[in-house]
């Protein structure tokens, strides 16, 4: 039986590099039997983002490339509502369009999935071997601390709470009304999924080569505070 894995990438002002995870995407061999489905959705971009998902896609046939564009820009969380409710693949993984995480290792996270052990799978940047770029020193502590303060909430032990690399059930996370439209869905979908009845959550180590602000990286300490409010909102009111 033939299954899924949908690929849900939101893009803003990509238009240099969003190529470059497509390739990367390609290239990707997943377990016998599950087949890829990229969701791409444009949020808004001001830059050539859609010329080049065209250009990729006439150029890229194979590839089962589906493409959808925000009538106005929303944010990075309003653009993963979209992609999740479009989903069709029994499994769910969100792609940053940037190359700060390898989807080669998208294997290292649906194997407790396919394995029958968990439902969700969070990527963490904080555990295991794997490569590392040595970033900023007060973005590490801020992560760090975002986890804490989320974990004190939903009695998880996660490492990684902010990551982007997050594989689901696919029927777990469409079940979920999320509100968060921007950088709020990192903690808001943490929340909201530690609290399904029964919800096995597991945690597998993966690499990370971050950007610098200058090579286009887009979150700031506004983002966190944003982060820090949310937390406190749905791990207190849970609405």
């Amino acid at each position: 039986m033939i299954q899924k894995l949908s690929i849900i990438i939101p893009a803003y002002n990509e238009g240099k590099t969003i190529h470059l995870i497509l390739d990367k995407l390609q290239k990707v061999n997943l377990p016998n039997g599950i087949e890829k489905e990229v969701i791409i959705v444009n949020d808004c971009s001001k830059d050539n983002t859609e010329e080049a998902i065209y250009n990729y896609m006439q150029q890229n046939p194979a590839l089962n490339i589906q493409y959808f564009k925000q009538a106005v820009n929303m944010g990075k969380g309003a653009a993963l509502h979209t992609g999740i409710q479009k989903a069709t693949g029994e499994y769910l993984v969100i792609q940053d369009a940037d190359l700060e995480y390898d989807p080669e290792e998208y294997n290292l996270l649906l194997k407790p999935i396919l394995s029958g052990f968990a439902d969700v799978v969070f990527g963490s940047r904080f555990m295991g071997g794997n490569p590392h770029r040595v970033s900023f020193f007060w973005h590490t502590i801020g992560n760090k601390f975002l986890t804490f303060l989320s974990n004190m909430f939903t009695n998880l032990n996660l490492t990684d709470m902010e990551t982007c690399y997050k594989m689901f059930n696919t029927k777990v996370v469409q079940s979920l009304v999320l509100k968060e439209k921007r950088f709020g869905f990192e903690p808001e979908v943490t929340a909201k999924i530690s609290r399904i009845p029964k919800i096995r959550i597991y945690e597998v180590g993966i690499s990370y080569y971050g950007r610098t602000y200058e090579e286009g990286k887009k979150i700031g300490w506004k983002d966190g505070f944003r982060a820090i409010y949310c937390i406190l909102k749905y791990g207190l009111f849970k609405s």
